[in-house]
């Protein structure tokens, strides 16, 4: 009997997996912060012509911009190809749905709405909600190279941000730039204020400035005690516009001002004001503003400056050295003109000290040949001689101007705002430099501008402060939550850890998939007992996210 062979085609489940990762924990504090909540409350949309609603739409884009896939923003629909989306932005929204058109209509509404007005409302109710209490603000600027051509030379539109080449610190004045002024808070680093400017601001015009603008509206919103700025801040108008609004600022004072330079000279060491910093206290007055100013050494920098200044110091009285028997070598008709040469080059020393300098007759015979005999040497003009040499302070003078800087702030009252205080509010400036790193950073592909015009820019501009200010609010969540339950999280060499940073913490929850199949509900996969760790402690909402 022959054998019967099924030649059916059996159907297969349809199964796919979707790219989870860290984006949960970005679209979760993206609405624990209410973001888009306050974006859709504000702006006035039809949501009968609109799909994805502007809240939506920067949601999208905040994820696209925290995602370090490399891809820029107007790759959105790609980015989410892979994406469970409707899980991450609402029911309904699909990766087709986040193209160019989509995105680039949410941007130019966001700039109808004002760019800084709109995202200091998003800020205050992230802070509203994360409980921080705002007593101490960072300000900064920062600078963005641009691509494309943006028609530097016509005049811009009235409050339309001005594209144009401008000073650079990487040394490319040839390109165009736009300039990028925060607000930070003190805890957190959450960015409180953003302003997008021309490229060729003033830094130390802008600062004061925006504290004046928006003056009314932080007042509001926070209780702002101390502005904290670097020596962008201090001149004699920023003092006096300060001192008008009665604000107390911290800020350091710009080594090239003579009272900063004479300061510096002194070899005072003063005493130890925290580990690795010696502090010596003097009052200062500069723009009619009594102040208290701190000379801070740091022990740490004095110990990087050693070699170095030791060479410098070696190179420099060498060329001074030469120079001065160049000097010595030279015949002058008269007293007075080697007086004023021996003159002219003392003012231009820096290391070396001149001994016995003086100028002295010389000696010799006018005629050409061998003179004739009995015949005796004339003063046939005069010759600078002296003896050079290191002042054995020279090399200390230098490394403490080296590794000194100076503090300075409109708070007399030690009880309220003590020396340490000072320093170590001066040095949680850094949050806005780290801010500025993070949107510098190359895997942060938001930065790489290109788009149809300026407004659209302004509106990205504000898009890239939300992923900074979402970055921070998950830092600090985490960090938050970890001191209340007593536990850590592991770093990358294994070692619990209570302070980690936001990068990790997305690195912490990378490799979860989620898998679908047609007609079972979704399952999570690859979820870790790390990754379950990370979740819970950021809590329910998180957990709903990932399950």
């Amino acid at each position: 009997m022959a054998a019967h062979i099924d030649t059916g085609t059996r159907v297969t489940p349809n199964y796919r997996s979707q790219t989870l990762d860290h984006l949960g924990v970005v679209a979760g504090v993206f609405d624990e912060l209410g973001i888009g909540e306050v974006l859709d409350q504000v702006i006035p949309q039809d949501r009968s012509q609109r799909r994805v609603s502007v809240g939506q739409a920067v949601k999208a884009m905040v994820l696209n911009g925290l995602g370090f896939v490399n891809r820029t923003l107007y790759l959105t629909p790609a980015f989410y190809a892979d994406k469970p989306t409707e899980r991450l932005l609402g029911a309904g929204i699909r990766p087709e749905h986040l193209h160019d058109d989509t995105l680039g209509r949410a941007l130019d509404t966001l700039y109808e709405q004002d760019v800084t007005g709109l995202y200091a409302l998003v800020a205050a109710e992230a802070c509203r909600r994360l409980g921080l209490r705002v007593t101490v603000g960072h300000l900064d600027i920062t600078r963005f190279h641009l691509d494309g051509t943006y028609h530097h030379a016509d005049e811009p539109a009235t409050e339309v941000v001005h594209i144009t080449p401008g000073y650079s610190r990487d040394h490319r004045p040839d390109l165009n730039q736009v300039m990028l002024n925060l607000l930070v808070e003190h805890r957190a680093g959450i960015p409180l204020l953003m302003k997008p400017l021309a490229g060729n601001s003033s830094d130390t015009v802008e600062l004061a400035g925006r504290i004046e603008t928006h003056l009314q509206q932080l007042r509001t919103d926070y209780e702002l005690e101390y502005w904290v700025a670097d020596s962008a801040l201090y001149s004699e108008a920023n003092l006096r516009l300060l001192a008008g609004h009665q604000l107390n600022w911290i800020t350091r004072v710009p080594a090239r001002l003579s009272l900063a330079q004479d300061a510096l000279r002194r070899l005072d060491k003063g005493t130890l004001l925290a580990p690795g910093y010696l502090c010596r206290t003097q009052g200062v007055e500069s723009g009619g503003v009594r102040q208290r100013g701190l000379v801070l050494t740091s022990v740490h920098a004095l110990k990087r400056a050693a070699n170095s200044v030791t060479r410098q110091l070696l190179r420099e009285s060498q060329r001074e050295t030469h120079a001065f028997d160049s000097l010595c070598q030279q015949r002058f008709a008269c007293a007075p003109d080697a007086q004023q040469a021996l003159e002219a080059y003392c003012q231009g020393l820096k290391v070396i000290q001149l001994e016995d300098a003086r100028v002295e007759p010389l000696y010799g015979h006018r005629r050409r040949g061998r003179p004739t005999a009995g015949s005796r040497p004339e003063v046939i003009g005069s010759r600078v001689s002296g003896a050079p040499m290191i002042p054995s302070d020279a090399r200390l003078q230098q490394l403490w101007q080296q590794s000194s800087f100076i503090l300075a702030t409109n708070e007399l009252d030690h009880t309220r705002w003590s020396d340490l205080q000072v320093l170590q509010t001066y040095k949680a400036q850094q949050r806005a430099e780290r801010g500025f790193r993070f949107l510098k950073d190359p895997q942060f592909q938001a930065t790489q501008f290109y788009l149809k015009s300026p407004q659209r820019l302004m509106a990205l501009l504000r898009v890239m402060t939300l992923c900074l200010l979402v970055s921070a609010a998950v830092e600090y969540r985490l960090r938050t939550a970890l001191a209340e339950q007593q536990q850590t999280v592991p770093d990358q060499r294994g070692k619990g850890v209570t302070n980690p940073t936001a990068r990790w913490i997305f690195q912490c929850v990378a490799g979860i998939h989620v898998l679908l199949s047609e007609g079972q509900a979704a399952m999570i996969l690859n979820l870790t007992a790390r990754h379950q760790l990370v979740i819970n402690l950021l809590g329910q909402p998180y957990q709903q996210l990932y399950s």
